[in-house]
């Protein structure tokens, strides 16, 4: 599988992640443990070398499970676990939160529940508006100094919050949203990258299972599955974006005899210094991974993607919506720390 090294850290990985949001099963309809355990072992097996979690996959749930798979299959030493801090979360609800005394209460539960002693990459994984950012990027920075971390990443931050936490600490890396149909970091971010040597990492890269091939009309969302409030998954835009998705396949199939899961994940790919997180459930849902690898999309299929787009997705919608609320509870934010 092809490799890039996280940022200007000494750090190389697979360019396609396995994203472990849904393992954790908050907001995606719950979690089997078995299945998640033996997803994340074939992944390791299919050449996948970054794990990408956080604790607020499932209030701790997903990395207890990623920590569990790597440990018992003794697969620690091959892999690099990307994991995220600054969110809080009280009542099942979610709040932004990376004051220092936080974040250096969230390592501690991370590596036990990682059951490692290290962290690979280290996420921020929203920018916290009520914390100063330098203090927020001088912890980590600590963090690193002390060897609880090998390199410093950040998610849904601007250019300009990049600029202010890179002053203080040593950045390797950047996380956003990043699809098809989800390109807002093409006229900020991905340039930015680019120009500093950050590597991104693609959240989304299927956009929440649309660019998997496998929906149709009468897929249905159970339970707590965040896509029953995901706009694009309501009516009429989610008819636009099947339709979009129908294309897609038609083009993926005649051009390059390949899948539109392997449309979706080369058009990251051949984005930048990306890498392209993949939100499977099921060890068969990496199937198509052999698809993705030794082959680039010409300047005419790229036309065509965008054309394809324009002509069905006429009402297209950001993923701004899962951005948690920006300020803390208030019982929360009276406390010093």
């Amino acid at each position: 599988m092809e490799q890039i090294s996280l940022g200007n850290s000494s750090l190389k990985t697979s360019r396609i992640g396995l994203g472990t949001w849904a393992i954790g099963g908050w907001m995606w309809g719950g979690t089997s443990e078995a299945e998640s355990i033996a997803t994340i072992r074939a992944a390791v097996d299919r050449g996948i070398t970054l794990i990408d979690t956080a604790p607020a996959y499932g209030f701790g749930r997903s990395e207890e499970l990623v920590g569990k798979a790597l440990a018992e299959g003794g697969l620690r030493d091959g892999v690099q676990i990307a994991t995220k801090v600054g969110l809080n979360w009280r009542d099942g609800s979610v709040y932004r939160d990376s004051r220092p005394v936080r974040i250096r209460t969230e390592i501690e539960d991370s590596l036990r529940r990682l059951r490692t002693d290290v962290i690979d990459l280290y996420q921020v994984h929203w920018p916290d508006l009520e914390t100063p950012l330098a203090e927020t990027a001088r912890t980590l920075e600590d963090l690193r100094r002390a060897g609880k971390i090998r390199a410093i990443g950040v998610s849904n931050y601007s250019p300009a919050q990049l600029d202010t936490f890179r002053a203080i600490a040593k950045l390797d890396a950047v996380q956003s949203p990043y699809n098809l149909f989800e390109r807002e970091i093409d006229a900020d971010v991905l340039p930015y990258a680019r120009h500093t040597r950050l590597a991104v990492l693609s959240y989304g890269a299927l956009c929440r299972g649309l660019l998997s091939g496998r929906m149709t009309a009468t897929t249905t969302f159970e339970g707590d599955d965040l896509r029953k409030v995901d706009p694009k998954f309501q009516s009429p835009r989610f008819q636009q974006y099947l339709a979009a998705v129908e294309e897609l396949r038609r083009t993926a199939r005649e051009r390059f005899g390949k899948s539109v899961l392997a449309l979706a994940l080369r058009w990251v790919l051949d984005q930048g210094p990306t890498i392209a997180l993949w939100g499977a459930r099921r060890p068969e849902q990496l199937e198509p991974l052999a698809e993705v690898d030794g082959w680039h999309l010409d300047e005419g299929t790229r036309r065509e993607i965008d054309a394809i787009l324009a002509r069905n997705v006429t009402d297209p919608v950001s993923p701004a919506f899962m951005a948690p609320p920006v300020k803390r509870p208030v019982d929360v934010s009276r406390r010093t720390g």
